[in-house]
């Protein structure tokens, strides 16, 4: 019910590019539904947004929910639409660390060091 006035607040006090996903949360209670799907697809084609619907519970959606808003986001940067450098867009470059062909002692695997995560 007060949705369209939470997204007028939050687009006039933030960057008029931001990336807004609208999530239809509790999908595994369809039968406590009180939104169509549909209902949750239009309002967000007529207001820009991405939408999908997510369930904690059986975890559907979840992870794909911050992909997708983080592949939104990065296509803007692609496209020109966000500066990275400009720290108003609300995007920050974590630090970056020069690639090696060192490996980490005791690393069976073979992974290089520096390079992330795994």
């Amino acid at each position: 019910n007060h949705l369209t006035t939470w997204l007028e607040d939050a687009r006039q006090h933030s960057n008029s590019n931001m990336v807004i996903m609208l999530i239809g949360n509790k999908s595994d209670l369809e039968s406590r539904r009180e939104v169509k799907k549909e209902e949750g697809e239009a309002f967000a084609r007529e207001h820009g947004l991405i939408f999908m619907e997510t369930s904690a519970k059986t975890a559907f959606n979840v992870e794909e929910a911050f992909i997708n808003t983080a592949k939104e986001i990065y296509e803007k940067i692609q496209e020109g639409v966000f500066d990275i450098n400009n720290e108003a867009n609300g995007i920050k470059i974590g630090p970056q660390h020069a690639a090696t062909n060192a490996t980490h002692a005791g690393n069976q695997g073979g992974q290089q060091a520096g390079g992330g995560c795994c």
